[in-house]
């Protein structure tokens, strides 16, 4: 369906994957202006028709939002991006959330959607989508499942977001990884499927980095990883994390904003209002991949 968007002024947020916990919490977290920000207009993206985080009516700043129905084929992505041209030079911030590790909620209908916001509309041809144990549980369709959401689709928004972006304003592009991702630090093994599609995801954020730091110099691309969050996507892998390890959306939102808002220009120096318990992290022209601390994680 075409829609039309009129920019206002001040800047512009993305937050794509908008049903997720970590989305919702980003949402609320920009909205009550719980971080310093310059964000006047939101646009939540999700397969939803309609947003499923209606904050900004009941807030008294001046922040207006737009939810769009997307279901991230593609085409559907190329359209959009198309469409949100009114807001070229003006998107400061993007959160692409999309992502997938079981599909249990789906299973026993204990919650609406999936256990995360999920790219795989159709009738999958098997029952189960959860982490694998050990080699004899690899599943072709789950894997594809995985990589679908958890690779492919961030790639398709990195793919037509770059002419968007491209401007004279810095712009952060974040995506949600996951440290298990990391090659290097593999010292458990098993969750073939989910470790794969999100070292997968990381390769693609660092090699897209480098063509973007030629077409789009003004932007700073993310891989985050936000911890063990109280969300649909970790709950039955909840019981042995510590208390204290367990984080709330809303204590991740608020991290990953205060992340961004350190990033710095290259080349600038350190002042004394600088978060020093935050890696040094600039508009590089590289992809960082950092934690929920602002530290910074091996590749």
């Amino acid at each position: 369906m075409s829609q039309s968007f009129t920019a206002n002024s001040g800047s512009v947020a993305l937050i794509i994957g908008a049903s997720s916990g970590i989305a919702k919490a980003i949402i609320a977290a920009l909205i009550k202006q719980d971080a310093a920000t310059d964000i006047k207009h939101l646009i939540s993206i999700s397969q939803s028709a309609t947003a499923e985080t209606k904050l900004a009516n009941e807030s008294t700043n001046p922040i207006t939002q737009q939810h769009i129905s997307c279901d991230y084929s593609a085409d559907a992505i190329g359209t959009l991006c198309q469409q949100l041209q009114p807001f070229k030079g003006k998107i400061t911030r993007v959160f692409i959330c999309n992502g997938r590790l079981h599909n249990q909620y789906q299973m026993t209908g204990a919650a609406t959607g999936s256990a995360s916001e999920n790219t795989v509309s159709k009738t999958l041809p098997f029952k189960t989508i959860a982490p694998e144990k050990r080699l004899e549980d690899v599943n072709p369709e789950a894997m594809q499942a995985l990589f679908e959401s958890n690779t492919i689709t961030p790639m398709l928004w990195l793919q037509h977001l770059v002419k968007l972006v491209a401007g004279k304003q810095g712009c952060i592009i974040n995506v949600l990884s996951a440290r298990v991702g990391s090659i290097s630090d593999n010292r458990l093994g098993g969750w073939y499927s989910y470790r794969a599609s999100k070292a997968a995801l990381n390769m693609l954020i660092k090699t897209a980095a480098i063509e973007y730091a030629r077409r789009a110099k003004n932007v700073k691309l993310i891989a985050f990883h936000p911890g063990t969050t109280d969300t649909p996507l970790s709950k039955p892998f909840q019981a042995k994390v510590p208390a204290e390890k367990l984080f709330t959306a809303e204590f991740v939102a608020s991290q990953l904003l205060n992340i961004n808002n350190a990033i710095k220009e290259a080349g600038s120096e350190s002042s004394e209002d600088d978060n020093a318990e935050i890696d040094r992290i600039y508009y590089d022209g590289q992809a960082s991949f950092i934690d929920w601390q602002g530290k910074l994680i091996s590749w």
